[in-house]
């Protein structure tokens, strides 16, 4: 990471073009935002979906200019706002990859000369891109994805000492930025509050569909992965009264050794591996299809597989931690963070639930992505206009 921060020294002198901020007066001038993610994979989940849907979003409304800047198998500008940087494959269960070299976003940055940029991680030189942005007179915004305690939760070893070093380097790389966006209080984590939130979204697919026949069995949907609670997972299916099935909809290095652990616990009959889906009209009537869906990670930062289940008027199963969770209310059972006994409670009456459509389409119509990117869009404006 440090290698990294020391990057190429930045543009010393900001560009000619009239920033919005000083053109107040001027509805037309649109700003130019850039946002800069290294966790961008080919199945990367809650980020890549929210960066997908902000690009669709300034395109089909004109209201921003929008760029991506994320690492990819070339380094070039596809011509759409989208811009690869050179790397290297690094997690094939995810499709993440690896930059070569630390330059390149700032060269890029240099190169669109934009009003705003987020930065959604703090690993890809973040300082050197901050001070990049602000030499071109741009706003900087970190977007706190994921906090320290996930991110620990995911590593092999000891807990503690990784907690402690992400947070000592999320303060270091985020020092500099201008706010922060985040879906949960990131003070603990990075020494300063949300500037204001980040909200996620749901696709026109996510709602209720009642023509699909529901089935007997547990659906969950996401990374196969130590921090999200896979493994109490397996623990509560075997522990539960009802051999009721259990679908894994997903990816992820835990793979191998939860087919292990279905094994050893005697439930391989029971439990279905299923490869990641990207097709968003496939997830939703899968969703719909399954008697309950649960996420039960004790660290989620938000949880938008339990948000697109519910509004598919699925009912959901969430841990007591989980963000997503003031916005379900009784569309969703809780159980105590890290606890099988309790998640396998929280599942049986879960599959109790009769689905709620009307209660489920007012969801999907609340947290559609347009309204909640153009609730996003007027915040950085705000904070544009501020500065």
């Amino acid at each position: 990471m440090s290698a990294q921060a020391s990057a190429e020294t930045p543009p010393t002198s900001p560009s000619a073009r009239v920033r919005p901020a000083v053109v107040r007066g001027l509805a037309a001038q649109r700003l130019r935002v850039v946002d800069v993610a290294i966790f961008y994979g080919e199945r990367s989940g809650g980020i890549r979906t929210y960066l997908e849907a902000k690009a669709r979003f300034a395109q089909e409304t004109n209201r921003f200019e929008h760029h991506l800047v994320i690492p990819g198998a070339v380094r070039a500008g596809d011509g759409r706002g989208r811009h690869e940087q050179r790397s290297v494959g690094l997690a094939s269960s995810n499709g993440y990859r690896l930059p070569i070299g630390g330059s390149g976003p700032q060269a890029t940055l240099a190169a669109l000369d934009p009003d705003v940029v987020l930065l959604h991680d703090p690993y890809w030189t973040p300082r050197s891109v901050t001070r990049t942005a602000h030499a071109l007179g741009a706003v900087v915004v970190a977007v706190h994805h994921a906090s320290v305690s996930l991110q620990a939760t995911g590593l092999p070893g000891p807990h503690g000492v990784y907690a402690t070093a992400l947070r000592r380097w999320y303060r270091h790389a985020y020092a500099g930025v201008d706010a922060v966006m985040s879906v949960v209080d990131p003070e603990p984590d990075t020494g300063r509050p949300a500037t204001f939130p980040l909200r996620l979204g749901l696709e026109p697919a996510f709602r209720p569909r009642p023509e699909v026949v529901r089935g007997d069995h547990v659906l969950y949907v996401g990374r196969l992965s130590r921090e999200k609670g896979v493994r109490e997972l397996m623990e509560a299916t075997a522990a539960a009264a009802e051999p009721w099935p259990l679908v894994l909809l997903g990816s992820g290095p835990l793979d191998g050794a939860l087919r292990e652990r279905a094994r050893r616990l005697g439930i391989a009959h029971r439990v279905t591996f299923t490869p990641f889906r990207s097709d968003r009209d496939e997830l939703a009537r899968r969703f719909a299809g399954a008697r309950c869906a649960v996420l039960p990670g004790a660290h989620e930062t938000f949880g938008l597989a339990a948000l697109e289940a519910a509004a598919c008027a699925t009912p959901v199963v969430i841990a007591d931690t989980a963000p997503c969770g003031r916005l379900l209310g009784d569309l969703a059972e809780r159980f105590r963070a890290g606890d099988s006994e309790d998640l396998r409670r929280a599942i049986e009456r879960g599959r109790r639930h009769t689905p709620d459509h009307m209660r489920a389409q007012q969801l999907a119509d609340e947290y559609a992505w347009d309204r909640t990117l153009a609730d996003e869009l007027a915040d950085i404006e705000r904070l544009v206009t501020r500065r």
